[in-house]
C-alpha cells in the first residue's frame, strides 16, 4: 500500500485537491508552514561548512532572473495582458525545488551541488520577490515601499527562517557533544564527538509535506479557475501553454550550462548506490548537466502558486500549477529513461 502511495501520490493528491476542493480550502493557512517544514529539513540534511559555490550556480541563477524580468516585460508589452504575463513570469522566477536533489542523485547528479544550489536560489527570491512583485501587481494601489514591506514580512521568514533555524539546530547539537565528549575524557580531545545527521526516518517527511501541500494549493487553485473560467478561456490555455514551453526551455537550458560549466562533486552520496539506483554518468560534464537541469527546471511550485495566490492576480497561479504537471512529467520520462539504460 505504501509502495503503491509513493508511486502515485502526486496524481492522487492532484485528484484530492479537485474533487475536495470546497473541504479543502479552509486548510489554506497551512501553506507558508509546509513550506517552511520542507526548507528546512532539506537544510537540515546539509552542513553549511561544506556547501560550495560552483560557476554553473551563477549563470543559472543571473538567467533565471533575467527571463523573469523579460517575460512579463515582453508579453505585458506586446499583449496587454497583465495576467497572463503574471503567471508565466511566475514559471521561471520561482526558486528550486526543496525535492530536486532526491530526483538529480536518482539520476546521478550531485547532492551536494544542488542543495547549494537550492539554498542560494530560495535566499535569492527571498529577495527579489519583495521587490519585484509590488512592480508587476498594482497591489491595491498600494504604494511600493508598503508593498515591498508587506511581501518581505511574509516571504522572508518563510525562506531564510528555516535556513537559520536548520543552521542553529546543527550549532547546537554539535556544541553540546562537544562539550559531552570533553567532560567525558577529561581531555581537550574532541575528535570522537557525535556531529548533526537528520535521522534517516525523518528524511521521508518532506515528501508527505510536499503532498499534503499539493492537495491545497489544488483545492485553491480549482476554485479559482472555476469561478473565472468563463472569462478568462483563453488566457487559461494560454498559460498551460506557455507553461509547457517555459518546463522544458528550463530544464534544457539549465543541461546546457552544466555541461559547459561543470564542477566536481564533494561528499559519498555521489554515485552512492542507494541514493542513486539508476546513475550514469561519470564525467564532470555529464554530472554537472544533470544537476544544473533539474536546478533550473524543477521548480518550488508550492511556493509559486501560494505568492501568486497571496500577492498577484489568484488566477495566474495556474500557471505554476500546470507547471507542476509538465515538470513531473519530464522527471519521470527522466527516470524511466535512466532505469532503463541501467
Amino acid at each position: 500500500m505504501k509502495k503503491f502511495f509513493d508511486s502515485n501520490a502526486l496524481w492522487l493528491s492532484m485528484v484530492l485537491g479537485c474533487l475536495c476542493y470546497r473541504w479543502l480550502l479552509p486548510l489554506r493557512p497551512l501553506l507558508p508552514w509546509l513550506i517552511f517544514g520542507m526548507l528546512f529539513f532539506t537544510f537540515c540534511k546539509v552542513n553549511p561548512l561544506d556547501l560550495r559555490l560552483r560557476r554553473w550556480h551563477w549563470a543559472v541563477l543571473a538567467l533565471q532572473l533575467f527571463l523573469s524580468f523579460a517575460t512579463y516585460a515582453g508579453i505585458y508589452l506586446l499583449t496587454g495582458n497583465r495576467l497572463l504575463a503574471q503567471g508565466l513570469m511566475l514559471c521561471f522566477i520561482m526558486p528550486t525545488a526543496t525535492a530536486a536533489p532526491i530526483i538529480a542523485g536518482k539520476l546521478g547528479g550531485s547532492i551536494q551541488n544542488l542543495t547549494t544550489f537550492t539554498l542560494l536560489s530560495n535566499l535569492a527570491t527571498s529577495l527579489v520577490v519583495p521587490a519585484f512583485f509590488p512592480l508587476v501587481n498594482p497591489m491595491a494601489e498600494k504604494a511600493f515601499w508598503p508593498a515591498f514591506t508587506l511581501i518581505i514580512s511574509h516571504v522572508g521568514p518563510i525562506l531564510v527562517g528555516p535556513f537559520v533555524a536548520a543552521w542553529l539546530l546543527r550549532l547546537s547539537y554539535n556544541g553540546y557533544q562537544r562539550r559531552k565528549e570533553k567532560i567525558k575524557n577529561l581531555k581537550s580531545e574532541i575528535k570522537n564527538a557525535k556531529t548533526f545527521e537528520l535521522p534517516k526516518g525523518l528524511a521521508v517527511i518532506p515528501f508527505y509535506l510536499w503532498v499534503i501541500s499539493i492537495t491545497i494549493l489544488m483545492a485553491t487553485v480549482t476554485e479559482t479557475v472555476l469561478s473565472t473560467l468563463n472569462t478568462h478561456l483563453s488566457t487559461i490555455l494560454w498559460l498551460l501553454l506557455g507553461s509547457f514551453l517555459a518546463c522544458l526551455l528550463q530544464f534544457g537550458l539549465g543541461k546546457l550550462i552544466g555541461y559547459h560549466l561543470p564542477a566536481p562533486s564533494k561528499g559519498k552520496d555521489y554515485q552512492d548506490v542507494l541514493i542513486n539506483p539508476a546513475a550514469a554518468p561519470t564525467t564532470m560534464a555529464g554530472v554537472s548537466s544533470i544537476t544544473a537541469g533539474q536546478a533550473f527546471g524543477q521548480k518550488n511550485t508550492s511556493l509559486g502558486v501560494w505568492m501568486a495566490q497571496s500577492y498577484l492576480n489568484p488566477l495566474s497561479s495556474l500557471g505554476a500549477a500546470a507547471y507542476i504537471i509538465w515538470q513531473n512529467i519530464f522527471n519521470s520520462a527522466q527516470l524511466t529513461l535512466a532505469a532503463r539504460k541501467k
